[in-house]
């Protein structure tokens, strides 16, 4: 599993399978994990499965506690602003892109890369 363009992770089973991700986390549904001591959101949407750091990059709430679009966004609770779970980007550009995480379905569960940060 090769890291895109030099980025490193560091990869951790959340689910058994992608039925048990599936029941944990309903369509449309936000779920907070804590991996390494970091805050993801795992996100569920008619796209798939997603994982992007807890905090929001505008001011730090929690986007787990959001809600996810029909335009494959999650939406943080306390401004309203969109995150793309495919690139992270604001959808308006006001503030810095989200990081994400790698979420990968295997035959022995559901994996999420962490993304580690550039040494």
């Amino acid at each position: 599993m090769a890291a895109d363009q030099g980025e490193s992770y560091t990869w951790h089973k959340v689910f058994e399978s992608a039925a048990a991700a599936k029941e944990q986390v309903p369509p449309r549904k936000l779920k907070l994990l804590v991996l390494e001591g970091r805050s993801i959101c795992f996100a569920h949407t008619a796209a798939g499965f997603f994982a992007l750091d807890d905090a929001c990059p505008h001011l730090g709430y929690s986007l787990s506690k959001g809600t996810t679009n029909f335009l494959n966004e999650v939406i943080c609770p306390w401004h309203s602003y969109r995150f793309s779970l495919t690139d992270g980007r604001e959808c308006e550009f006001r503030t810095r892109k989200a990081v994400l995480h790698k979420v990968e379905i295997r035959e022995d569960g559901v994996y999420v890369g962490v993304l580690q940060p550039a040494a």
